[in-house]
């Protein structure tokens, strides 16, 4: 199963460091990951693998998300099931 995680805040050193450090406490994999810089805000979008994940997806999503909230970032890790049925007619 995949996930997709939402990162967005003022640029700063070690953002991507920080989150990936933490994906990989809960035995998730990146498996792609776009990022970009508009003016001063750091914007990032992952998908991951977590079928090695060692925690129940909400449990990972609340700490991923508190981890955001230490470092003044906006983190979401949203499960792929919810972009599936979004386009499902």
């Amino acid at each position: 199963m995949k996930i997709v995680i939402s990162v967005i805040g003022k640029d700063c050193v070690g953002i991507l460091a920080g989150v990936s450090n933490k994906c990989a406490d809960f035995g998730v994999n990146i498996i792609d990951v776009s990022q970009s810089v508009l003016q001063d805000m750091f914007c990032m979008i992952m998908i991951c693998d977590i079928s090695k994940l060692t925690v129940d997806f909400n449990e990972f999503a609340d700490n991923i998300s508190a981890y955001g909230k230490e470092k003044n970032l906006s983190i979401h890790a949203m499960h792929e099931d919810i972009f599936n049925s979004m386009h499902k007619i």
